[in-house]
């Protein structure tokens, strides 16, 4: 089975320099002064036993004027590397020659399907960079994990494209392990979080799917930097860039949609050692509710359509199910009173209003003005004419021409 493992990297501006306005906004891109977390997650690949994939390292810039700079950077790390594998770096100025590939082709319609900006956007290069190198399967990695498990790409080979109870195994998740080595979000507790109970309905649903046998089993949760995903998934169902965070679980919503099922696999493990998160809490949980009204519209909008799977807010409980209910608006508008207090009682009216304009904003601007799951249908056409057309011999030599 041919596989290709892809790790992208975000970077932003040097540090003195910072965020201006119209930089992309990731959760922690590393600082081009700085060396980052990709190294060590590259040189973590000699510990596998299995080293039979390529690897791909996409270099993601914050800003247009970085983009060369990053390539450099990340060109440089894995010239410094030694993971005993094939690594090839795929970043803006191979992108930018596909796109003039595809308008040569008469094909400009689908250069909006390939773009170097948001996380959905990323996922979908981790899937047509496998496609264009004729790979059966996708390995999802991030650059903030290291392995541990010298049987890693083993276990992610074991199941995928097989069938398992009657059921085409073509998406499996695996998991994060903390830095302490266990698979719980740990957190420390605050008074709002009894309303937005986001860490205990997530840790309840680990304990259920990961802590539980047997040892692959459906999940109505995903981590996108730990997941393999077989052709026959990704060459029909996108992620959807229309959403900004949480991705990787939309993602999965998104394949059940189109019949496809995802499994964990309770062995399948990989540490993760995240840089801390530089957007205040209000912030955060505002992207959180832009990401679960756009979900649950977008099921209470499904049609009934041939060849597609009605899905409810309970098939994906108690996370993220429990998010997508009737009684989302009352939990925002609850928790975010609450940390408004919170705000309040440290002294930072600021912060305050802007966890009670989450409210505002949840009933306003955090509803699509248009239909998602209409949308997604047609994104998810063009994304499989994209796959087909790229299909052809002569235009994915060309392609890979590029990328290799």
């Amino acid at each position: 089975m041919k596989v290709t493992m892809v790790i992208p990297s975000y970077w932003a501006r040097e540090r003195e320099v910072g965020w201006k306005e119209g930089d992309a906004i990731y959760d922690h891109p590393t600082p081009l002064d700085s060396e980052g977390t990709l190294l060590r997650a590259i040189q973590s690949i000699e510990k596998l036993e299995d080293k039979d994939f390529q690897l791909v390292i996409i270099a993601v810039a914050t800003a247009e004027d970085i983009e060369n700079q990053v390539e450099k950077k990340i060109a440089n790390i894995i010239q410094s590397s030694n993971p005993g594998v094939d690594v090839l770096l795929f970043g803006h100025t191979h992108l930018n020659q596909i796109h003039e590939l595809l308008i040569s082709e008469g094909k400009k319609e689908y250069n909006d399907l390939l773009q170097l900006r948001g996380y959905a956007n990323i996922r979908n290069l981790c899937m047509f960079i496998p496609h264009i190198l004729d790979s059966e399967a996708a390995v999802l990695i991030d650059d903030d994990e290291v392995f541990e498990d010298q049987e890693f790409m083993t276990k992610a080979k074991e199941f995928i494209g097989r069938e398992v109870g009657g059921k085409a195994i073509n998406a499996v998740a695996g998991y994060y392990l903390q830095p302490d080595g266990d698979y719980h979000v740990k957190k420390p507790s605050r008074s709002w979080m009894k309303y937005w109970d986001q860490y205990d309905r997530m840790n309840e649903a680990f304990d259920k799917i990961i802590g539980t046998e047997p040892r692959l089993k459906e999940t109505p949760f995903v981590f996108g930097g730990n997941m393999v995903i077989h052709r026959n998934l990704f060459t029909v169902v996108p992620f959807d860039p229309d959403i900004t965070r949480g991705e990787d679980i939309d993602f999965l919503i998104n394949a059940k949609m189109f019949g496809f099922h995802f499994f964990l696999d309770n062995q399948l493990s990989i540490k993760h050692l995240p840089q801390p998160k530089i957007h205040p809490t209000g912030m955060q949980l505002r992207e959180d509710i832009y990401r679960f009204i756009y979900e649950r519209v977008k099921i209470e909008h499904q049609k009934e359509i041939k060849g597609m799977t009605r899905v409810y807010p309970k098939d994906f409980d108690s996370y993220p199910g429990c998010f997508l209910k009737s009684d989302l608006e009352e939990k925002i508008e609850k928790a975010c009173k609450l940390l408004s207090e919170d705000y309040l009682a440290e002294g930072d009216r600021a912060g305050s209003e802007e966890a009670l304009r989450n409210i505002f904003i949840a009933k306003t601007d955090a509803v699509p003005k248009y239909d998602p799951f209409q949308r997604l249908c047609k994104l998810q056409k063009r994304w499989r004419e994209l796959m087909l057309f790229t299909s052809h011999e002569k235009i994915r030599s060309r392609i890979r021409d590029i990328i290799l």
